[in-house]
This record gives structure tokens, sequence and C-alpha cells, in this order.
């Protein structure tokens, strides 16, 4: 997987990395979520929120401004204000994501 930071094409460290890769599997709808150690910010949006985007540390905050700029007035989970968590995780998620795995519906 290749990220991209959305505003200068910046590349993660490789630790901030494969954080970024363990949260492809979050099952998340609209949320900000940090790529810690190094400070990557990622908009799971899902849907009418709009894609997946990334931002590097020095563009964070055009990230925020711009997803509620074009996604304000859909809902309100642009406006959520930081810090933003690391994970959503919880047993809840890993039940889901077995569940999902186990399901004959394709993908």
């Amino acid at each position: 997987m290749v990220f991209r930071c959305q505003f200068c094409d910046a590349t993660p460290d490789p630790e901030t990395h494969e954080r970024l890769v363990r949260q492809l599997h979050e099952l998340v709808f609209g949320e900000y979520l940090d790529a810690l150690p190094g400070r990557w910010l990622v908009w799971d949006g899902q849907g009418p929120l709009g894609p997946r985007r990334y931002a590097c540390p020095a563009h964070r905050g055009e990230l925020t401004a711009y997803l509620r700029v074009h996604y304000g007035s859909v809902g309100w989970q642009p406006w959520r204000m930081p810090p933003y968590p690391t994970t959503l995780r919880s047993a809840d998620t890993e039940r889901a994501l077995r569940m999902r795995a186990r399901s004959p519906t394709p993908r």
C-alpha cells in the first residue's frame, strides 16, 4: 500500500505506514483517526462523507478545513474536534470482522 498526503504527496515513515495499514481494517463511518508516531490524520468518510483521506502532520488543519467545507452540511462528523482516537476497535469490532470473514456474501 502506498499512502500519500492529499495536499503535498508526502509519504509516512515506516512505523506510521504500519499503523495506517492496520487502520484500513477499522469498521468506522465519518471518523478522524490519528496515526502515530508520525501524527498523520486519517479521515474515514465512507459513503456520503467521501473517501478515505490522509494528511501529513503539516496539513492536518487543511484536511479538517477541506472536509468541513465539502461535507459539513451532510453530517456532524466533519466538525469533531481533537484529540482524535488512534483506533476504535473493540471486542464487538473484532467479532464483526470474524463474522464477516465467514460470510458467503461477496465483498
